[in-house]
């Protein structure tokens, strides 16, 4: 029998936590009652249930509980925000500015949105994966109506200056919309200091299960209007029409009230881990570099092997490794990274080119293990490339 691959793709996803589970289980037979049925104890629990975990995932994000509109997971909430953005204020202004290296989630709706007759001018970033935020500025027009950048990229793990860019939004009296689904959890997020008006992030990426996640919508000065999108029986204050996932729910806020309380600590151990296996690496490895060596999420490392291909180095690991290219969202065919090369890198700088993520389950013995996987593997396949 094939042992388990040493997990090291934490950005993809996260294994739910132990404490998650045990949250959830009750909701799928005991606690079982639909939170819009309010004619019985079941629905009145599950509404209590929903409303808890709201209050937790808020305090996560320093905002407050109405402010959270619940959803499938941070691409619903991307499109919800953007599209809704744009129906409820179609006197405002028909131009939206983001990044080059954004999520395809954002960069997939202002695509759509275009087709609708918005406008949107892409950023370019520098080698080390930042914007400049002279060029933002200066990007901003009379009809500009969004700024969408994320927190921080889920390929390189490079943090934006996401306060400053919220300060000159505010500045303009334009909305900040920020993808922030890879920070949320494993840095501190707060909603108020950064500016931010609509922030979508989601539960699996902190350790709680898939489908469902979090858009923030600002009710305090200045407050957003966004229209719904999705029609029915008028859920969450009739911003998002459909039976909410009461399992999941409570998951996410079990795994919010985790990450609030061991985020700090356990944000210390994985940027010392990761920092470790970096150095390992680029010492045993000629000629391996750091993509986005700037600041960066702490657990996240994409990191190029000269003389290899990624998709050949990756499968030859994968029943030892779990490691990935970039993104699980960019659909199945696989495509160079539109990050990479945006930051400059060749095609072949990008062709060489793995992420690998730890989390909250890795240990120091497994990242040892995978240092040593990889220092072999890329010096066979160096040879075998020449």
């Amino acid at each position: 029998m094939i042992a388990a691959p040493i997990y090291l793709d934490y950005c993809s996803t996260t294994p739910c936590d132990p404490r998650v589970v045990e949250t959830m289980l009750p909701h799928f037979t005991r606690q079982f009652g639909n939170p819009a049925s309010r004619d019985h104890s079941f629905g009145w629990l599950a509404k209590e249930t929903v409303e808890q975990a709201r209050e937790q995932v808020a305090a996560l994000v320093q905002a407050t509980p109405r402010e959270i509109i619940f959803t499938s997971g941070a691409t619903e909430a991307v499109n919800l925000a953007l599209k809704g953005l744009a129906a409820a204020n179609p006197a405002a202004g028909r131009h939206i500015i983001t990044a080059a290296t954004e999520h395809k989630a954002v960069l997939d709706t202002c695509d759509h949105l275009e087709k609708n007759g918005y406008a949107t001018t892409r950023l370019p970033v520098d080698r080390q994966g930042m914007l400049s935020l002279d060029e933002l500025e200066q990007a901003i027009r009379e009809d500009t109506v969004c700024i969408a950048i994320m927190y921080a990229n889920n390929e390189t793990g490079v943090i934006n200056p996401v306060r400053q860019i919220g300060e000159i939004a505010r500045k303009h009296g334009i909305c900040f919309m920020c993808d922030a689904t890879q920070a949320v959890g494993k840095i501190p997020v707060s909603v108020a200091d950064a500016h931010i008006d609509l922030m979508a992030f989601s539960a699996h990426k902190l350790y709680g299960p898939m489908g469902v996640g979090a858009l923030f919508v600002r009710h305090r000065r200045p407050p957003v209007n966004i229209l719904q999108q999705q029609h029915g029986g008028g859920q969450e204050r009739g911003t998002r029409s459909g039976t909410l996932n009461t399992p999941g729910i409570a998951g996410f806020g079990k795994a919010a009230d985790i990450c609030r309380l061991e985020m700090k600590e356990e944000a210390l151990r994985l940027r010392q881990l990761r920092d470790r296996m970096e150095t390992a690496l680029l010492e045993k490895i000629p000629g391996a570099g750091i993509n986005g060596a700037g600041e960066r999420l702490p657990h996240v490392s994409n990191i190029r092997f000269p003389g290899t291909d990624n998709e050949q180095l990756l499968l030859t690991v994968s029943r030892r490794l779990a490691l990935s290219r970039g993104s699980a969202c960019s659909g199945i065919v696989q495509q160079p990274s539109h990050v990479l090369q945006a930051m400059g890198l060749t095609g072949e700088e990008a062709g060489n080119s793995v992420r690998i993520s730890l989390g909250r389950f890795t240990t120091d013995n497994e990242v040892d293990i995978a240092v040593e996987i990889l220092t072999e593997t890329v010096r066979q396949l160096q040879c075998i490339n020449i």
